[in-house]
């Protein structure tokens, strides 16, 4: 393995909610370079089969690899459950992690014997936290439920309505009061909901476990291992490159972000 130090981090998601991940890593690690690929031609991946995710993830990981990325970050739960190891072998020595890994991981941690589990219909029907779950403990108990309308609210910016309140309150109210210590937000998405969720259960001691925020510690600690922290002392820059509708994935990626961000066609 022979990369820069200054090489940049590569993230991928089907769309935008990955650029959650990317907020993260940002804060986690303020010198890296990040590029993000968003794949909005062919979004969303959790109603196409594995090996068609599978080869999309693997073709999007070449074209990071191409960019000289010293790290792959699946940020897409769908993409992480169907082709981390098809990744792998794809790009060689480049280390990948995902959101599903780091998620399960900073469950385990926590401490908390039940959990839940919040992601799309795609996720949670593939029961992949759950098997990383147990495969890590198989003495918790995990309870999933799938929340496909918190991604078009998201989109929206509706993250904190009375429409959203309502949604998470339909949602979640099998876990307000079934013994759930710990949530997991199985979707890229979700952390925008996160004051909305803890306000729903109204001080409750539940812990929230955020997967961008997981992967984001996960890959500082996998960097300093490799000895691949940036320490060039310069703020690290985000840039996008999307499949499709560049216009419209700005208009809402700033809104993720809280920034401006340059965005590029993929050819």
């Amino acid at each position: 393995m022979n990369f820069r130090k200054d090489a940049p981090i590569g993230i991928f998601d089907s769309g935008l909610g990955g650029l959650t991940v990317a907020k993260a890593v940002s804060e986690a690690l303020p010198n890296e370079d990040i590029i993000y690929y968003g794949d909005t031609a062919r979004v969303p991946y959790g109603i196409k089969s594995q090996q068609t995710i599978r080869n999309y993830s693997i073709e999007i990981s070449r074209f990071l690899q191409a960019k000289g990325v010293k790290m792959i970050i699946i940020a897409c739960n769908t993409a992480s459950a169907a082709a981390f190891s098809g990744v792998c072998e794809a790009v060689g020595d480049i280390p990948v992690l995902n959101v599903i890994d780091a998620g399960t991981i900073s469950a385990i941690r926590s401490g908390k014997k039940h959990i839940g589990v919040i992601g799309t219909l795609g996720t949670v029907g593939s029961g992949a936290y759950e098997l990383s779950l147990k495969k890590a403990n198989e003495e918790l108990i995990v309870k999933s439920k799938a929340c496909p309308l918190l991604v078009p609210l998201a989109e929206e910016g509706w993250t904190d309505n009375s429409i959203a309140k309502q949604t998470i309150d339909i949602y979640l109210k099998p876990f307000r009061n079934n013994g759930v210590e710990a949530l997991i937000l199985g979707c890229t998405h979700y952390p925008l909901f996160k004051d909305s969720i803890l306000e729903y259960f109204n001080g409750k001691p539940i812990e929230i476990i955020d997967s961008a925020e997981a992967v984001a510690e996960m890959a500082k600690g996998k960097l300093s291992e490799l000895d691949l922290l940036n320490d060039s002392g310069k703020k690290g820059e985000l840039t996008c490159y999307v499949s499709d509708r560049p216009q419209r994935f700005r208009e809402l990626a700033e809104r993720f972000i809280g920034r401006e961000i340059d965005i590029k066609t993929a050819d």
